[in-house]
This record gives structure tokens, C-alpha cells and sequence, in this order.
């Protein structure tokens, strides 16, 4: 049988040209969108009767986002008190990367208002949201729509429907309520909560989780992109017992208010912490090259390289991926073809013994 190849260099033995992957991808920021414009490209377009995915094989069957929803800032947080409704942001970055003509639909919903009584400072997409959310009377029922409406590659769930705030716990004690005042506190966060603490997932979310046969978690901000979705009630457990494999991949750089000074384990310890237990077979960590220029920049706002502290990794009873997995552009992103085709390839490894390998 003719096999498939993943993208250049990355060709699998074990992959055949029609696998039929469901793949599970978790996380907030910028991070997950990065991550969802390389799964996209092994998904099918949407309505077409032959499977047509560009210049890669149709390896995905079904690829799911589960999206933070705790921002209170900017635009989101001021259509989140106007309208009492979840904050679109991060899940309108990932239709955006899900997007059949991204191009187009990324200029659009990215758009800013610059004036306008009201409208300054808005997005367009997060305003889009806002009136299907209004229309519907359901934020769900508006990202479903949404999605539709754009063509999108992949299902997009919010991690929880509820009206939920975080709140931190901090390296000398205070409390400190909210996303934006979170991030923007100068202290080393030591445990995050959410209130309501029985803020539950859409059934959908576990249903993904359940039936997925890859799941992965990250990049994002350590706390209010990863650990967030893992404060959600009975997210944690549906991890735990997931017969797919599970990939954190780590963030390339440390933040100043979140994550300063950690190696890669020591992000994994902090998941776990909150998870209440192990829930990762693999991590996938840069060893690449990073440029002088680019470091300077990112250490004028105090962060620096994440350690790949391989060993440590390891003694958590997690295989560890290595590679250059960073793409240097305005600013330092994962590349997401390269980190696509890896965690793909770890789907397909016939060592792999998670009961959900399709290889």
C-alpha cells in the first residue's frame, strides 16, 4: 500500500494514505492557535465528497479544540460584563487558525475598531460571537454556529460554559482574583483555583477526550492557558483514564509573572499538581537554536529559554521528545507544520502502548 508522508523529512512507515486519526487539542493563547494551523492541514475540507487536505494526507477524522475561557481583559472582558457572556477571544483565534480561507477571515476578525463610541478597542470577531451568542441565547450554540459559518477544520469547545473566575494564590500569600490582575502581578503564582470550583465541561468536551487518540496539551501560558482547562470539573479524571496518547508540548520561553525560571519538568510538576496526578506520556521540549537578537528582546521582559531538563523529565515517567521545534518570525512561535508532524508521527509509533495507537 502506498504510504502517506506527514510533511518533508517527517515520513512515517507505519501511516497509511487514509488513516482516520481523532485528535484532541487543548490549551489558550496564541499557543493553541499556533498548534491548530498545522493539525488543520491533515484535516479534510469540510462538505467535500473526496478528502482533499492541500499537500498532506488526510490523517485526521476528527480534530476538536478545547478552548480557556477566563479572560477579563480588552475586548472579551468588556463584552463579557456587557453582555454576560463568555469571552470570545481565544476561541476566535482558533476558528481563525481552523478557517478554510484564513487569510481573508484573519484580517477580518483580527480587525480593531479605532474609533467609535463603543466600538473602540473592539475585534470584529469577538463582536461577531457576541451577536450570534445574543441571537441564540447560547454561547455554545454561538461558537457552533460560528465555526460553521467559517468552514472550520475541527470542532471548537469552550473548556466550560459557566461564568467562572480565577483566582491565585501567591508566593507570599495574597489572593488574587481575575486573569488580568493574575498576569499582571509581579509575584510567583503557587496555586491556582476557580471559582465556582464545580465549573463543569461540556459534554462534548469529554466525549472528545474519551474517543480521541491523540490529545494534546499546550503550548500556552503555563497557568491561565494550560492549568486552567484542568480546573474544570472532571476534566483531570477524563485525562487520567484517556485510552489516547498524551502530549504536553512545552513552551518554548518562560513569563516573567507565570513561570519564571522554570525548567520544562518543573512546568509538568506544577500541571500535576493541579491535575491531582499524572497525565502525560510524552512531552515534546525545543532543544533547538534560539538567536541572540531574539533572546535579548524576550529578556528585556525577563524571559528566557525554558531548560530541557531531559533526565528529570524522564524520572516522571514521561518519554521525551527533543528538537528544533521553534520558528523565529515578529516574534518566537512554535512552528507549527514541524510540531504537527511530530506529534503525529508519536501517533502512529508501533511501540506506542496506549490502547488508542491507530498504528
Amino acid at each position: 500500500m502506498k504510504q502517506a508522508t506527514l510533511a518533508p523529512s517527517t515520513a512515517s512507515p507505519h501511516t497509511e494514505e487514509k488513516a482516520n486519526l481523532r485528535v484532541v487539542a487543548m490549551g489558550g493563547g496564541t499557543g493553541l492557535s499556533t498548534l491548530l494551523r498545522g493539525l488543520k492541514r491533515y484535516v479534510p475540507s469540510p462538505g467535500t465528497t473526496q478528502p482533499e487536505c492541500e499537500d498532506y494526507p488526510c490523517l485526521i477524522s476528527h480534530l476538536a479544540a478545547i478552548v480557556t475561557v477566563t479572560d477579563d481583559g480588552g475586548s472579551s472582558g468588556r463584552l463579557r460584563k456587557d453582555f454576560n457572556m463568555l469571552p470570545p477571544g481565544d476561541l476566535r483565534n482558533c476558528m481563525v487558525a481552523l478557517s478554510e480561507d484564513e487569510h481573508l477571515i484573519a484580517r477580518l476578525f483580527r480587525h480593531r475598531f479605532r474609533s467609535g463610541a463603543g466600538l473602540e478597542g473592539h475585534s470584529f470577531g469577538n463582536l461577531f460571537v457576541a451577536a450570534l451568542s445574543e441571537m441564540t441565547g447560547d454561547f455554545a450554540q454561538a461558537i457552533r454556529l460560528a465555526a460553521e459559518i467559517l468552514a472550520t477544520r475541527g470542532h471548537i469547545y469552550p473548556a466550560t460554559t459557566a461564568d467562572v473566575t480565577l483566582t491565585a494564590r501567591m508566593d507570599d500569600g495574597e489572593i488574587v482574583r481575575g486573569e488580568t490582575s493574575i498576569t499582571a502581578s509581579k509575584k510567583h503564582i503557587v496555586e491556582l483555583s476557580m471559582d465556582p470550583p464545580d465549573a463543569a465541561p461540556m459534554p462534548e468536551t469529554l466525549d472528545a477526550i474519551e474517543h480521541a487518540d491523540l490529545i494534546t496539551i499546550g503550548p500556552g501560558s503555563l497557568y491561565t492557558s494550560v492549568i486552567t482547562n484542568l480546573l474544570v470539573k472532571g476534566v483531570p479524571e477524563a485525562l487520567a483514564g484517556a485510552r489516547g496518547l498524551r502530549v504536553y508540548i512545552c513552551n518554548l520561553m518562560t513569563q516573567a509573572n507565570e513561570s519564571l525560571h522554570l525548567t520544562a519538568s518543573e512546568h509538568i510538576e506544577r500541571i500535576y499538581k493541579h491535575s491531582g496526578g499524572p497525565i502525560f506520556d510524552y512531552a515534546l521540549v525545543n532543544t533547538g537554536a534560539i538567536s541572540d537578537e531574539m533572546l535579548a528582546r524576550y529578556a528585556a521582559e525577563g524571559a528566557e529559554p525554558i531548560r530541557p531538563d531531559v533526565e528529570r523529565i524522564e524520572s516522571l515517567g514521561i518519554r521525551c521528545i527533543t528538537g528544533n521545534f521553534a520558528d523565529e518570525g515578529d516574534v518566537l512561535r512554535h512552528a507549527s507544520d514541524r510540531v504537527a508532524a511530530r506529534v503525529l508521527r508519536l501517533a502512529f509509533d508501533p511501540q506506542n502502548s496506549r490502547k488508542g495507537n491507530p498504528g
